[in-house]
């Protein structure tokens, strides 16, 4: 009898620790529609799969002085073409970088060896905004001038081929999309996805957040959101891109993977978060691939092309080693030897654009080779005119017109 009280008192307790663990990392918000997850039964085509790595680029954080910063994106200039120069995807592309610049950190001589490095064929240039406490008019303001500035200046961001705007892709700050931190900083507009819809923005990249309590309790989904101007975290649950389906709402939403990592588990026992989130500290070794890979993010309808975005901030030194060194040298070796067979699966090293772009390809029905769809709706900014990968594309695109292939869906 005692021995029984003493197990059910051990029990309770177990149980209390992980009800705290869990909210203590606000898994409540989420953890439910995780475990009872459905992912798409795999099909007789090889899968595709679109690998995008976005970067919350900032060479200030820490407000370190300008030789520091200048350090960071030298390096990141140089180390990043000799890591990218040695892997390609099944497009002969090598992989791509987005880099996510924050408006508030901008140097001119910054952008201008990003947009040298994105120019040789190595990434391309988007939005990140950290403010505070902001208001519409100063949004506005802000968004549009780095828009332009970034266009004019660095040849960042393409042109809407139908109506002339600037589009862009967008991360926010501190996680905040939309006012979603609940004590109402970092941010404090509860419109935002309004106002990115109305300044251009194609879609936002921001999620996962997790463990933060900005996390949205939808996961592992693209799907379009719908503001309430009245209230914060609108981009909380939304309508789940569909094949065949149209744009709804205000804003694409783009999530990177999230679930548990029982790889890599607290005191041997509690499994991790796992976020997408690339760093020393979660060096991405092959069982992280593996499980973003799983995770099989795609549009409703297309389960056999795949969407892995994962993110990291890119300029803070003490996880430079692991993104420009080894451990990203092991990631991409990984992907190419046991992704892209051609048989079971095809890797695609995409940037922010055109995994957006694929989306909508997606969207709009088609099937076969996505990579065709790179440029389907935003074409690439004029930075990326004379990129050597777009040369060797468009004279793959002329022999296959030629041979009667291009208009193929298989």
């Amino acid at each position: 009898m005692i021995a029984g009280l003493v197990l059910l008192v051990i029990a309770l307790l177990a149980i209390g620790v992980l009800i705290r663990g869990i909210h203590a990392r606000h898994m409540q918000i989420w953890l439910g529609r995780y475990l009872f997850r459905r992912r798409p039964a795999p099909g007789p085509e090889p899968v595709h799969v679109m690998f995008c790595f976005v970067d919350h680029f900032e060479p200030a954080w820490g407000k370190v002085d300008l030789a520091t910063q200048r350090a960071r994106v030298d390096r990141w200039c140089n180390d990043y073409r000799v890591l990218a120069s040695a892997h390609r995807d099944a497009d002969g592309r090598p992989p791509q970088h987005s880099f996510f610049y924050p408006e508030e950190e901008y140097l001119e001589e910054h952008l201008d060896k990003i947009a040298a490095l994105c120019a040789d064929g190595y990434g391309e240039i988007e939005i990140h905004l950290h403010h505070d406490n902001d208001n519409e008019d100063n949004f506005r303001t802000t968004i549009t001038r780095f828009n332009e500035l970034l266009h004019a200046r660095h040849g960042a961001l393409p042109r809407d081929p139908h109506t002339g705007a600037l589009r862009f892709g967008f991360i926010h700050g501190n996680w905040c999309l939309d006012n979603s931190r609940p004590d109402g900083r970092w941010c404090g507009l509860n419109n935002e996805l309004i106002l990115l819809r109305e300044l251009g923005c194609y879609a936002d990249f921001t999620f996962p957040s997790a463990p933060s309590d900005t996390q949205t309790r939808t996961i592992n989904t693209i799907y379009y959101a719908t503001d309430d101007p009245q209230r914060p975290k609108s981009h909380d649950v939304g309508v789940t891109v569909k094949a065949g389906g149209q744009a709804s709402g205000d804003l694409m939403i783009v999530q990177g993977p999230l679930g548990l990592n029982w790889h890599r588990r607290r005191f041997g026992l509690v499994p991790r978060i796992e976020n997408a989130d690339v760093r020393r500290s979660c060096p991405p070794d092959t069982e992280r691939v593996d499980a973003w890979i799983r995770t099989a993010i795609h549009v409703e309808g297309r389960p056999d092309w795949i969407f892995v975005k994962i993110h990291t901030h890119g300029t803070q030194e003490r996880d430079m080693d692991t993104l420009l060194g080894e451990p990203a040298h092991a990631m991409y070796t990984h992907l190419e030897q046991h992704y892209n067979d051609g048989h079971r699966h095809v890797l695609h090293y995409v940037t922010a654009r055109e995994l957006y772009n694929i989306v909508k390809a997606a969207e709009a029905g088609h099937a076969g080779n996505p990579s065709r769809y790179r440029d389907y709706e935003l074409p690439p900014p004029p930075g990326l005119a004379n990129a050597p990968w777009r040369r060797n594309a468009q004279q793959r695109h002329d022999v296959e017109a030629a041979a009667g292939w291009a208009d193929l869906e298989g």
